[in-house]
C-alpha cells in the first residue's frame, strides 16, 4: 500500500478529524460514527453516509492521486444508481478556504472528494437479518425478482473464449500466488489440491464456460454481491456495486449468485443460498450444469481465502488475528465444493 505523495500526512489527519466531528456537517448530526474499510473511510453522519476514498495504491487499484479518486467517486456514483435507486446522492469537493478552515463542498482548493450516500438502515442488511434469525424465504423470493430482472436487461459482455479462458487461467494464479505465499503458512497439500481441481476443470470442461459466454449469459453484473450488499428494505437495494475495474464485474448470474449463497451459507444461513440459487433457477429458465455450478462455487471460495489473507500485506493490517482465521474456513468450503474429478 503505496500513500499519496501529493496529500500530505498531517492533510490527511486533519481531513480525518475534520470528518469526524459533528459540527462539519451541514446537517449537524448529534454524533458521527467512522467505519474504515480496505480502500475507504466511512462517516455516518445522521441521514447521510460520507464516503472518502483513502489515498493507496493496490495491486489492483490505484486511488494515489486527487483526480484518481475524483474519478472513482463519480464511476461509483453513476454505477450504483440502478439497482440502488435514490441512495447514492452526488460527488462533492472538500475544499480548504483561504482562511485555512475546511469545509463540504464549499469555496477553496480541493483537498479530497466525498460520495454523500443516504444512509440505510443496518438492520435491514441481509447479513444483519441473518444474524437476528429474521429472514424469511419471502425476503428471498423477492432478492430473485430483483437479480433476475437486472440480468435480464444488463448488457451482454463481448469478447473472444481465448480471452476468457486466459482470464480465467490468470485468476487461478493469482488465487495459487497467495495462498502458496509461505508468508501466510496455509495448509500446503489442501491448497495444491485445490489449485490442481480448479486448473484440472479449465483443463478439460471449459467447455461449459464456453457454452455460456456463446449463450449470452456471461454479463455486466454487481461484482461484489455480498449480504452486507443487500438491504431488504420494502423496495430491495443493491449497494456498492463495483466500480474500480469494469472486468470484475463480468461474470455468469449464476456465478454471482453462487457467491452471494457461499457468503449466506458462512453466516449459517445455507438454506436462503440455496433458495437463492433455485429461484434464479426458475426466473432465468434454465438450470446450469452442476458441475459447472460446483466450480464457480469453489473458484468462488478460493477467491475468499485470497483476498482475506492478502489483508496481512497491509502495512499495519486492522484485525489481524482475524484474516487467517477466515482464509481457513474458505478454504475449507472451496475444498467442500470441489468439482467432480472422476
Amino acid at each position: 500500500m503505496i500513500a499519496d505523495r501529493t496529500l500530505a500526512e498531517g492533510e490527511q489527519a486533519a481531513v480525518l478529524a475534520f470528518l469526524a466531528d459533528p459540527a462539519s456537517y451541514p446537517e449537524r448530526p448529534p454524533r458521527v460514527e467512522a467505519i474504515e474499510t480496505h480502500m475507504s473511510r466511512v462517516f455516518l453522519a445522521g441521514d447521510r453516509v460520507y464516503k472518502l476514498k483513502k489515498p493507496i495504491r493496490l495491486s489492483f487499484v490505484d486511488f494515489s492521486t486527487l483526480e484518481a479518486r475524483r474519478r472513482n467517486c463519480d464511476r461509483e456514483f453513476a454505477l450504483n444508481q440502478e439497482l440502488a435507486p435514490g441512495v447514492y446522492l452526488g460527488v462533492v469537493p472538500l475544499v480548504r478556504a483561504r482562511d485555512g478552515k475546511l469545509t463540504i463542498d464549499g469555496d477553496g482548493a480541493t483537498v479530497e472528494w466525498l460520495l454523500v450516500m443516504r444512509r440505510l438502515r443496518r438492520d435491514r442488511l441481509l447479513n444483519e437479518v441473518i444474524a437476528q434469525g429474521d429472514l424469511k424465504a419471502a425476503d428471498i423470493d423477492r432478492l430473485c425478482d430483483v437479480l433476475a430482472s437486472f440480468y435480464a436487461r444488463t448488457p451482454r459482455i463481448e469478447c473472444s473464449p481465448a480471452a476468457l479462458i486466459a482470464w480465467w487461467n490468470d485468476s487461478i494464479d493469482l488465487v495459487e500466488k497467495s495462498l502458496t505465499d509461505p508468508l501466510f503458512n496455509l495448509p500446503t497439500a489442501d491448497v495444491a489440491r485445490l489449485v490442481a481441481a480448479l486448473r484440472q476443470f479449465i483443463g478439460h470442461d471449459s467447455s461449459l464456460i464456453l457454452a455460456r459466454l456463446a449463450a449470452g449469459r456471461i454479463l455486466d453484473g454487481h461484482g461484489d454481491l455480498r449480504p452486507e450488499h443487500v438491504h431488504l428494505g420494502p423496495q430491495i437495494l443493491l449497494i456498492d456495486r463495483l466500480e474500480f475495474d469494469d472486468r470484475l464485474r463480468w461474470t455468469d448470474p449464476f456465478d454471482e449468485v453462487g457467491f452471494l449463497a457461499l457468503e449466506c451459507e458462512m453466516l449459517g444461513a445455507k438454506w436462503a443460498g440455496e433458495l437463492l440459487v433455485h429461484g434464479l433457477c426458475k426466473r432465468l429458465g434454465e438450470t446450469p450444469p452442476i458441475r459447472l455450478l460446483r466450480f464457480y462455487r469453489c473458484y468462488r471460495a478460493a477467491l475468499r481465502a485470497r483476498l482475506s489473507i492478502e489483508h496481512l500485506r497491509d502495512p499495519a493490517p486492522r484485525t489481524p488475528e482475524r484474516w487467517p482465521r477466515q482464509a481457513r474456513a474458505y478454504l475449507g468450503l472451496a475444498l467442500g465444493a470441489l468439482p467432480d474429478q472422476s
